[in-house]
């Protein structure tokens, strides 16, 4: 892979021919590294399971931070010599698919129904085989290291056949059960239950519906005229009031809540009233879901048509009345004028016929939030339905007891509470799909006797009633939850339920579960539940949780923003690579916090790559072919410069750092500090002070500092490798031979701190020294003495230790002073004229009499003081005046920092008159 170093760093020459060296070495497999000898056997092992990506989907930023943050702990494990094991996938997205592949089909004039079960499933697996690729293709390219010969699909023959297990002994065990329940129906295109995390809820401009419902009385039984006549209520003397956003449900409703302080209603507790168009009786009952604040204090009942009322109808063993059919439309035998009709029809000719009924009192506008299908957009309709249910309690309860003890620990340690308040309140989970792509339920019903039958996983058909010996079988036509199978994940793709398969006795428990924190509860919950109860043991140690990306508005990113290609990963990796993108995603990470991708982020990015490259390209072009440069471990320590001691103390204190913060999952600091020590301390400092040794003619040592080069090149890129590996492996390959001792940079092993190297006494010089270097600096700027003009200057240490003696060389030649005229004491006589500058209680005197023209200068500093004099009055006045009342939070906050800094630099010029 050794190459020179072209003079542009050009990221579309380097990522995708890496790549695709990477994967054909099979570096991305544990057995190549245990091949190499690259394995430390009293290290743990080290598995992670990609977070599954739709089959159909495409690469998004979500897709993004989760295999750069997973990509990266998969790196850095590996170089810590540990067996490592990335295992990639796909998920069959059950009704995301065969939405895809309806509406395609749509396109063509085909319906799914025409087609028939079997030849639909044929049309869908052609989907997948063609669109697999595309996701594999994406995942790529932002260098996910993982082992591809390892990759699964969830409907692969082996995960098809541990759900088959899952399922078997869940249903042998009574804790898989068929009965009725209320769930989230989509009525659209999917036809079918729903889980939550399937459910978007869109904030509505909706209405509220003041409706009276009469109370039968002694001496008034019921209606005695038809519903839409106006005479439907005549002779009753009683009401009470509901308001309602769903009028056309009441044909369902089953009882009239109130509270029993009500001061109106309270008294009516126990009567019936007749309910509007269908005169059934309901009773008037008090319960705790009520809210004496909303509406009228009194709601309607509807246990089939909400999730609420469900909840009251199975505390007083009311009536469930379902009154929608699969599409919402209204059933027969309620009331005839609405039958057939759709939801919303029949809601505005409900509406219509309570008005003409005197029933209407008023209509209030009512804003609230309403679910719909994330797929086919339609509103939800809470329906009761017979389904397919986990139960869920003694699952959930040992999930929290495995975090409570620490077997799982989850990150940020705030999401731990969210965790437990939402399975200490966790309802039977509801596993059926009224689809035909998925892993269709293993169960037969006897259509002669109707007896279930759950046969062993081995088993694929059933032809025979075991109880009455009858043929006519039909299997349950529902499939499972995208979310059983996902539930699986951690152990199914490690050969489970065959727990002597090698990968499982090695990797089980994997080591880290790492995703959105918006699917704590939809998946990492079922996970944590099924592979306790199917394995015995919690799926993996760690749980860490990122946030969301959004733009640098904090604004959720959608396909209907104007400029949204911005922020589509393809075209930011093709525009500024994939390191970029991983860079900025990575340091911008804090876990469970948002965060906002500001497009200039990713420029700044592709900057930092450059400079990495242009500063490697400038070590290495002083690196000869007949140089002999030994390797750091070769070279004494007195041998070593001020600035080589300096800069090696400042590495290893940085390899402990980076090395703990990675173990800490803190990988902000982690990049940034990376960046902050390449930057300003590698390129800005050392680089510049290596100059006066490596181009002194005297020096005939120059390979002692091309050595420390060399040294912190190769430790940087090995740091930085988890973080940007494309950009990393380049460099790593360029350098000498002798730094290679594997064949790649992901098998190079983790630096480790020298505490020889690390002098506190060597690096408080530095920082004395640097600083007086910048401040020297700023005066030559200020009064317009050229950078490269040798001063004279005196130093007052007072009870300081001269903390120059170790670096004066190099003090001398980076802040450009005239060695003959420099005086460094205890106390000296202040010159007069002279800029003053002190820093850590040492003060230092600059004399100017002689390099510049004082009194031009002192005119040149007045005028200036009295244009930013005039610019303070300026802005008091402003924020004095109407404006400061007027104008946005944001517009005073910019004012008043530039008000600081005039002030700051007022402060400034006036310590610059001083001297005159």
């Amino acid at each position: 892979m050794k190459e020179e170093l072209s003079k542009v760093y050009d990221h579309h020459a380097i990522e995708k021919e890496l790549y695709d060296w990477w994967e054909k070495e099979g570096y991305f497999r544990p057995e190549k590294a245990k091949e190499l000898g690259l394995i430390n056997p009293d290290e743990p092992s080290y598995c992670i399971t990609l977070p599954l990506p739709n089959v159909t989907g495409q690469l998004h930023l979500g897709h993004a931070i989760t295999i750069s943050l997973e990509d990266l702990m998969t790196r850095f494990n590996r170089m810590c010599y540990k067996e490592t094991l990335f295992i990639p996938g796909t998920d069959h997205a059950g009704i995301a698919t065969q939405n895809v592949v309806e509406r395609e089909l749509l396109k063509q004039g085909i319906k799914r129904k025409d087609l028939g079960r079997e030849k639909f499933i044929e049309k869908v697996w052609e989907w997948k085989d063609q669109y697999h690729a595309r996701i594999t293709k994406q995942s790529k390219s932002l260098g996910i290291s993982s082992d591809w010969s390892r990759e699964h699909f969830t409907l692969d023959e082996d995960l098809s056949r541990a759900v088959r297990e899952a399922f078997y002994r869940l249903y042998q065990k009574g804790l898989i059960y068929r009965g009725e329940y209320m769930v989230n129906w989509c009525p659209g295109r999917c036809e079918s239950a729903i889980s939550d995390l399937e459910t978007e809820a869109v904030d509505e401009h909706g209405h509220l519906w003041y409706i009276k419902y009469p109370i039968q009385t002694d001496k008034w039984n019921g209606p005695t005229d038809k519903w839409g006549s106006g005479n439907w209520a005549k002779g009753a003397e009683q009401f009470i009031m509901v308001a309602t956003s769903r009028p056309e449900t009441l044909l369902g409703d089953s009882a009239i809540a109130t509270h029993s302080k009500h001061p109106e209603y309270g008294t009516l507790i126990g009567k019936h009233a007749i309910l509007p168009a269908v005169g059934r009786k309901v009773a008037i009952i008090t319960d705790e879901h009520v809210d004496p604040e909303f509406g009228t204090g009194a709601v309607k009942i509807t246990p089939s048509h909400d999730p609420n009322d469900f909840e009251v109808g199975q505390r007083h063993s009311l009536e469930f009345i379902t009154v929608m059919d699969h599409k919402s439309r209204m059933l027969p035998n309620f009331c005839e004028l609405y039958t057939g009709m759709d939801r919303y029809e029949c809601r505005e000719a409900i509406v219509a016929d309570l008005e003409k009924e005197g029933l209407l009192v008023k209509v209030e506008p009512h804003v609230h939030a309403v679910g719909h299908c994330s797929r086919c957009h339609t509103t939800i309709e809470p329906r009761v339905s017979i389904q397919w249910f986990v139960k869920t309690k003694t699952l959930a309860e040992a999930a929290i007891e495995k975090v409570k003890n620490k077997e799982t620990i989850i990150m940020p340690e705030r999401e731990e509470h969210r965790f437990y308040h939402w399975m200490g309140n966790i309802r039977d989970w509801c596993i059926s799909r009224q689809l035909w792509w998925g892993h269709q339920i293993p169960v037969w019903y006897c259509k002669d006797c109707g007896e279930k039958i759950c046969p062993e996983p081995h088993i694929n058909d059933v032809t025979e009633c075991p109880k009455c010996k009858s043929h006519t079988i039909e299997r349950d036509p529902d499939v499972l939850d995208t979310w059983f199978s996902s539930g699986l994940w951690p152990f199914s793709t490690l050969g489970w339920p065959n727990t002597e398969s090698p990968d499982f006795k090695r990797f089980y428990p994997t080591t880290t579960r790492e995703t959105g924190y918006d699917i704590l509860f939809f998946w990492v919950a079922r996970e944590m539940m099924m592979g306790i109860e199917l394995t015995g043991k919690s799926p993996y140690k760690y749980v860490y949780l990122h946030g969301l990306i959004r733009d640098e508005k904090g604004k959720k990113i959608s396909k209907s923003m104007e400029d949204v290609d911005k922020y589509d990963p393809l075209l930011i990796i093709d525009k500024q690579g994939a390191d970029s993108l991983r860079y900025v995603l990575i340091s911008n990470s804090v876990p469970g916090m948002d965060t906002n991708l500001d497009p200039r982020n990713l420029d700044a990015a592709h900057r930092f790559c450059n400079k990495i490259w242009q500063a490697s390209r400038y070590v290495l072009s002083n690196i000869h072919e007949e140089d002999t440069i030994p390797l750091l471990a070769d070279i004494k320590y007195d041998q070593l410069q001020f600035s080589d001691k300096w800069i090696l103390s400042r590495l290893n204190n940085l390899i402990g750092d980076i090395s703990r913060y990675m173990e800490e999952f803190d990988f902000l600091r982690a990049s940034r500090e990376l960046k902050s020590f390449f930057w300003s301390e590698f390129c800005d400092w050392y680089i510049e002070l290596s100059k006066i040794h490596l181009y002194d003619e005297q020096n005939s040592n120059t390979g002692i500092q091309k050595s420390v080069l060399l040294h912190v090149l190769d430790t940087i890129y090995r740091l930085m490798h988890p973080i940007m590996p494309y950009l990393t492996e380049k460099l790593w390959q360029a350098l000498p031979d002798q730094y290679h001792k594997v064949p790649t940079i992901m098998y190079a092993k983790w630096p480790e701190v020298e505490d020889q190297y690390i002098k506190e006494d060597i690096e408080q010089s530095f920082t004395v020294i640097s600083e007086f270097i910048r401040e020297i600096r700023r005066v030559k700027h200020d009064f317009g003495v050229s950078l490269g003009m040798q001063v004279p200057l005196q130093i007052e240490l007072g009870e300081t230790p001269d903390v120059f003696a170790l670096g004066r060389r190099e003090f001398v030649e980076m802040a450009k002073i005239d060695p003959a005229q420099l005086l460094i004491a205890k106390n000296i006589d202040a010159p007069k004229q002279s800029a003053k500058i002190v820093l850590h209680n040492i003060a230092g005197y600059i004399p100017l009499a002689g390099m510049i023209d004082l009194e031009k200068e002192k005119e040149r500093v007045t005028k200036q003081l009295e244009k930013i004099e005039k610019f303070i009055q300026k802005i008091n006045k402003k924020l004095n005046s109407d404006f400061a009342k007027r104008a946005p939070k944001e517009l005073i906050d910019k004012e008043n920092e530039k008000l600081e800094e005039y002030k700051h630099k007022k402060a400034e010029m006036e310590e610059q008159l001083a001297i005159f």
